[in-house]
């Protein structure tokens, strides 16, 4: 009998093992990136964004990240958004600039 419920002890034990290892593993896989799919058709205000990401899968975009952290994608053939990257870009490199 003592024989029989230490089988049942590793088993259980093999599977609750085995369960934690595949949450494990799928766990330590990095996440995908945020995408754009849709892009805004509205014209942000410049002063709100602070940066931005170039995409050009699945569609051709800029995502733009705002002061709140908002992540808004719009096209980048517009003369506004090229506008606002350059205005960032010229930010970018004040800071770089001045010393710490």
């Amino acid at each position: 009998m003592k024989l029989h419920a230490a089988a049942i002890l590793v088993i259980f034990w093999l599977g609750a093992f085995t369960v934690k290892t595949a949450k494990g593993s799928a766990g330590s896989q990095p996440m995908r990136k945020v995408s754009c799919v849709r892009l805004s058709t509205q014209q942000l205000n410049i002063r709100n964004l602070v940066s931005y990401e170039k995409q050009q899968v699945p569609v051709d975009a800029i995502m733009f990240i705002t002061t709140k952290g908002i992540k808004i994608c719009v096209s980048p053939n517009q003369k506004w958004v090229r506008t606002a990257v350059k205005k960032i870009d010229q930010e970018r490199t004040k800071r770089q600039i001045i010393p710490s």
